[in-house]
């Protein structure tokens, strides 16, 4: 199963984060190739985006079923493509490091089944962890950035 791990530390509270990873509507829109997405209820989303395996584009659209919300650390999923034979799961968790700082997960699993499962596959095991660390980085980011503009605000007053 092609899978993608990354983890990377931010000097952010861990409330901030899960404050920020507890909306869909903040980190859909930073997945790589992003296109759309639509909320079906709180645990369910449709996503749309392009996915770029060098040789091939493809634009995609899938299934976002939330499987455990468990604040302040926790998101998993699971990932069904609405159009071809592939799947998958992936999760974000927040591990506090101190009263400042907390250290970031994420993980994205995607199998490809039917007749070009097997090419597919081959293909998704660079894809996939690229896409994770990307996905990763740029949550990460957007994290700090949301985080640094309110303490400059002065609505946040503990650095």
């Amino acid at each position: 199963m092609p899978a993608g791990t990354h983890t990377t530390e931010i000097n952010v509270p861990i409330q901030d984060v899960w404050n920020f990873v507890s909306s869909i509507n903040n980190w859909a829109p930073l997945v790589p190739g992003y296109i759309d997405h639509e909320l079906i209820n709180d645990n369910e989303s449709t996503w749309e985006f392009k996915g770029d395996l060098g040789f091939m584009k493809k634009k995609v659209k899938l299934k976002v079923d939330i499987t455990i919300w468990q604040e302040p650390n926790k998101v998993e999923f699971n990932l069904t493509n609405m159009s071809d034979k592939f799947g998958g799961s992936g999760y974000f968790e927040a591990i506090e490091v101190d009263e400042t700082s907390t250290k970031m997960m994420g993980k994205l699993d995607i199998t490809a089944d039917g007749a070009m499962g097997p090419m597919i596959n081959s293909i998704l095991k660079n894809f996939v962890p690229q896409t994770a660390q990307e996905l990763i980085e740029a949550v990460s980011g957007k994290i700090v950035t949301n985080h640094n503009t309110k303490t400059k605000t002065g609505i946040k007053t503990k650095a």
